[in-house]
Parts: structure tokens; sequence; C-alpha cells
């Protein structure tokens, strides 16, 4: 007996979402739990090194399962052709027609919704990993650098480099917006969500304080070639995290990476004695002059 687990996340067209990824998890693992043999079909736009449907021979597997999402189109009609030897079950999917070519042709389906009572989703119950959350803050264009920009070349590096990684990535900007719901309207807002981070990843000198203030440990890049207000604010504030325009690639954040994430959100920033008041001590000794 061997068993090929299928999802909408296993079409080259299809959607996938973490709820039918962690479905097709919970039915994998079940299965292996009770010793039966198990395979995994993934899209190649989603894995490209995994067990793709069309590397999945009929002829290895004894039973085709096709958890999560609704049993309806013209995909889950074709795996009904492509393992017509098979014996086919549909398990938590929604059903929105059992008279349709592809929920008719399960020779089972366990529904979660659409045949009598509602079933809890199977990736309620599914396994997972906690990864790192981190923040990517990335400056504009700063212009005022003229021939010293390299934000176009560093950028590129830099969100190659972190599509990479093994962590959930959430997009920021420090610019503040009272009208639009996806950008904090106070910077208390703001360091209220940075303060919630693992570690950030930023090419803007705000990023790098800010995320610091916030007690998150930062790698910061300079995307100003011989370096920036990045890198003076990187030393003014004694953060070694601070990789220069020309110095940047994979193995400097790699490491960059792991110092900070092993570092960790309690002791990830460390502000030196008295700086916060430096700037603040002169501006009142100016005023009151």
């Amino acid at each position: 007996m061997r068993v090929l687990v299928t999802g909408w996340p296993s079409f080259l067209h299809g959607e996938a979402t973490a709820g039918d990824v962690l479905s097709m998890r919970r039915v994998a693992d079940a299965l292996d739990g009770a010793g039966i043999g198990v395979d995994t079909a993934w899209s190649p736009t989603l894995r490209p090194g995994a067990l793709h449907l069309d590397d999945a021979d009929p002829a290895c597997y004894t039973h085709l399962v096709f958890a999560c999402g609704p049993a309806h189109g013209e995909q889950v009609e074709w795996l009904h052709h492509r393992y017509a030897a098979c014996r086919r079950i549909a398990v938590g999917v929604s059903v929105i027609d059992p008279r349709n070519p592809a929920a008719a042709g399960f020779h089972r389906i366990l529904a979660r919704d659409g045949l009598g009572e509602t079933q809890p989703d199977l990736s309620y119950a599914a396994h997972t990993d906690t990864v790192p959350v981190a923040g990517i803050m990335l400056a504009p264009g700063q212009y005022e650098y003229g021939g010293r920009r390299r934000h176009e070349q560093v950028h590129k590096t830099l969100l190659h480099w972190v599509t990479g990684l093994d962590c959930a990535r959430v997009s920021l900007d420090t610019r503040l917006d009272s009208t639009d719901w996806r950008h904090c309207a106070t910077p208390d807002q703001f360091l209220s969500l940075v303060a919630r981070l693992d570690v950030v990843v930023t090419t803007r000198m705000h990023g790098l304080v800010l995320a610091l203030r916030a007690g998150v440990p930062a790698i910061a890049v300079d995307p100003v070639a011989g370096g920036g207000k990045v890198t003076a604010q990187g030393r003014a504030l004694g953060w070694p995290a601070v990789v220069g325009a020309e110095e940047v690639g994979t193995d400097a954040l790699d490491r960059w990476w792991r110092w900070c994430v092993a570092r960790g959100v309690d002791s990830g920033a460390r502000t030196p004695p008295g700086c916060q008041g430096t700037l603040v001590a002169e501006l009142l000794g100016e005023v009151l002059r």
C-alpha cells in the first residue's frame, strides 16, 4: 500500500495557501504515523525540488488522497483520469455540487462542509515549526547621495537573499499615514509592531535605530558607497551588524543573520551609556544660551 497525498498546492496553476499546505501535512503525517507509505506531490513553482504530479507514476500508488479546498474544477477531474486505477479519497474538502465530475470522481468524500455536519478544518491540528519573524524595511531613492547611490543593486541582492531564508517576512515602512490602514499612524504604533519582530533587515537609518530602540537585533545594509548615515548610526550606537554596499553578499548576510537570530530579542539592542541624551542636551544648551 502506498498513498499519494495531493491538494490544490499540487497543481502547476493551483493556489497554495498556508491552510491547504497544513492540511496536506496533517494527512501525510497521519498516514505515516499509521505505518502507511506516503508521498506528497507539490507544484514545481512552489517546491521545485520536490515530487511533482508529472513524476508521480500512478502505477506506484494504491490510493490517491486529495486534501482541503473545493472538490471542484478541471484540475481535480484530471486527477481522476491520471490516477484512474487508484482508490481516490477526498478529505477535508468543500463540496459545492456532489454531482460535479470533480466530486463524483472520488470513491469516498470525507467532507469538511457541503455534505452533512461541518467538520473542523484539517489545518487546525497540523504540526508547525516556529521560525523567526523578520521585518524588512528598505530605503527610498535618496537621490541626494548622487553617484554614491547603490540602492538598486543592494536591494536586488538583499531581497534575493531574504526570499531564500526560512523566516516569516513582514514588509514595513517607517512612513506614517493616518488615512491608510496599511501604515501606522503614530510612532508608538510603529514601535509596538517592531517590538514583536525577532529581527529587522533594513537599508534605512531609522530602520536600524528604531529596531534597536525596540530591543530587536537588526541587519543594516548601507546602500551608499563609502558609507552614509546607516553606517554612521551603526557606529554611534555601537552596533556591529552593519554591511557596506561594497560588501553585501550571501556570506556576509548569512553570518549576521545567524548572529542576530542567536542573539534574540531580549539582548538584541545595546545602547551606549549617555547616547540617548547627548543631542537633546546640546539642543537645550543652544536654546538656553
